[in-house]
């Protein structure tokens, strides 16, 4: 697959993995653009087949840099409108992002984007065995604060 290709196929992966680290379409945005820019770059040490894969794990590497810097800026938070499907898509994607960070992104990519936890461990350079405690743990908070959002 040539550049163009493996963007339109993956640059929707891309952002979503960005916006689930940054909580911000700006700073999501400049990543995005930053991965495909080292797609460009680096294009002949991306693997066949594994494109999907090497794409996940430079969008992670970026967002956890920019995150170290961020402690550099203060950023607006997620408020503007998004479009949901239903009541309930929109209460579980607020959840969602009111994890941090260390059990948003493996929701986000076991359940959104279908990855394995071996997977999610080769992407975040972590154990298996941790990204199946950040699931369970963000499973149990989730729970908590949708069950919290049912009582009101």
């Amino acid at each position: 697959m040539d550049v163009q290709e493996l963007y339109q196929a993956h640059k929707s992966m891309v952002y979503h993995l960005a916006l689930s680290y940054m909580k911000s379409r700006p700073d999501a945005e400049d990543i995005c653009q930053s991965v495909f820019l080292k797609l460009l770059e680096r294009q002949d040490s991306v693997r066949p087949g594994k494109e999907r894969a090497w794409l996940a794990a430079v969008t992670a590497n970026l967002c956890r840099d920019q995150l170290r810097a961020a402690k550099r800026r203060r950023t607006e938070p997620l408020t503007e409108e998004l479009a949901f499907e239903t009541e309930e898509q929109a209460d579980i994607f607020w959840a969602v992002m009111a994890l941090s960070v260390r059990e948003r992104v493996p929701v986000y990519l076991h359940y959104y984007e279908g990855y394995s936890t071996r997977e999610i461990a080769g992407i975040l350079h972590i154990s298996q065995t941790a990204v199946t405690s950040r699931l369970s743990r963000a499973r149990r908070h989730l729970r908590d604060i949708l069950s919290k959002e049912d009582e009101r």
